[in-house]
């Protein structure tokens, strides 16, 4: 596991915020609410392949086929 993969879910989660409030000042809550819902969508896919890589290395480790 990298460093670089808390920093890009960081990432996303600052762009998701700056934009939702950009959408709720500019009174486009439903723009802002799937905005909310994309940007979980991305980062539970990341974490999803992660938690993926993890089982594979486990299972390495152990010789479970």
């Amino acid at each position: 596991m990298d460093i670089s993969v808390i920093f890009r879910l960081a990432a996303i989660g600052i762009i998701v915020t700056v934009v939702c409030q950009v959408l709720k000042k500019s009174d486009r809550d439903d723009i802002s609410t799937v905005v909310s819902i994309v940007g979980l969508v991305i980062a539970l896919t990341i974490a999803v392949t992660m938690i993926g890589d993890l089982f594979e290395t486990v299972q390495d480790i152990f010789g479970v086929t």
